[in-house]
């Protein structure tokens, strides 16, 4: 029972977690982000939604299956911490990039919080294969985000 509570815990904060995003964001869409030039690669915003579900879904799970260590493991509590810092930093884009309306600064968070999923995806890869395993496509989004990020940046200067 103490297992699947820790699993619902861990889903819901990275779900409240892209809750907590998505109301810096949902405002600006049809409005700032509407008016911005767009590379052609540029997904539709349909995507975003379903996509982001998917990630903070598997961030949660992955972060239970740390989090079931025991958080007397020394190496649990640093790689859980990262994670924290990783998910305030993801909510710390979009209202940098949104509410801010600011690119250039976006880049920045949005290459601190690649380097923070990197940090931990190691840290929980060396806990729990499976859980590093489940943020490579959170990486990989993210890559894209970036490059997409860094594109609106320079066509809208």
């Amino acid at each position: 029972m103490k297992d699947i509570v820790k699993l619902l815990v861990s889903v819901v904060v990275c779900l409240a977690a892209g809750f907590i995003g998505s109301i810096f964001t949902n405002a600006n869409i049809p409005t700032w982000y509407a008016a911005l030039k767009k590379p052609s690669f540029a997904p539709p915003n349909w995507v975003f939604a379903p996509v982001w579900t998917v990630l903070f879904v598997l961030m949660g799970i992955a972060a239970y299956l740390v989090w079931r260590q025991g958080l007397s493991n020394p190496a649990v509590k640093t790689a859980l911490i990262i994670f924290i810092v990783q998910l305030i930093f993801n909510m710390l884009w979009s209202l940098v990039f949104f509410t801010l309306k600011s690119p250039l600064f976006g880049f920045v968070v949005i290459i601190i919080l690649w380097l923070l999923i990197l940090f931990t995806i190691i840290y929980f890869f060396n806990i729990s294969k499976v859980a590093g395993i489940l943020l490579i496509p959170y990486i990989v989004w993210v890559s894209f985000a970036s490059i997409l990020n860094f594109m609106l940046w320079r066509l809208n200067i």
